[in-house]
């Protein structure tokens, strides 16, 4: 999916938030600068989320509640993570039993840990779109891609 600007980039945020469901795990990939962060806010967006979305760079994790949102959802942020040791303390298998979790940099996490999640990798192209490629596990079989 090409994605021709940042405007784009929403729209597919948005469609996808829609569709997100409790226990359901998002990993985003791609270089800095991609769009990992702007794709999770037009998520937010589709959730309801009205207010702004700050990168969770410092915060790692950061949650967003009902009524706010229409199911709880953590957005998390790896890229600081350096041994994987420090993954449990995060409490990330907590927030997926009662929401949904948007991760960025999920390579710091073990590979099992994304068995079922829609994987997507966001590219800058040579003339400065985006290319959204993605990987999806069975419980987006119904979901992903969007029509």
């Amino acid at each position: 999916m090409l994605l021709e600007n940042e405007q784009a980039t929403l729209d597919v945020g948005r469609k996808l938030g829609a569709k997100l469901r409790m226990g359901d795990k998002l990993a985003l990939t791609g270089t800095l600068g991609a769009g990992k962060t702007t794709l999770a806010r037009g998520i937010l967006e589709g959730l309801g989320y009205g207010d702004e979305v700050p990168s969770p760079t410092f915060a790692i994790v950061q949650q967003y509640e009902p009524p706010e949102t229409r199911i709880p959802v953590a957005h998390v942020d790896l890229y600081r993570i350096e041994d994987q040791e420090e993954i449990p303390e995060l409490g990330l298998e907590e927030a997926l039993e009662f929401g949904a979790m948007i991760v960025e940099w999920p390579d710091r996490m073990p590979d099992s840990f994304w068995h079922d999640a829609l994987r997507i990798e966001l590219e800058i192209t040579g003339d400065g779109n985006r290319r959204l490629t993605w990987t999806a596990g069975d419980a987006w079989k119904d979901r992903w891609p969007l029509t």
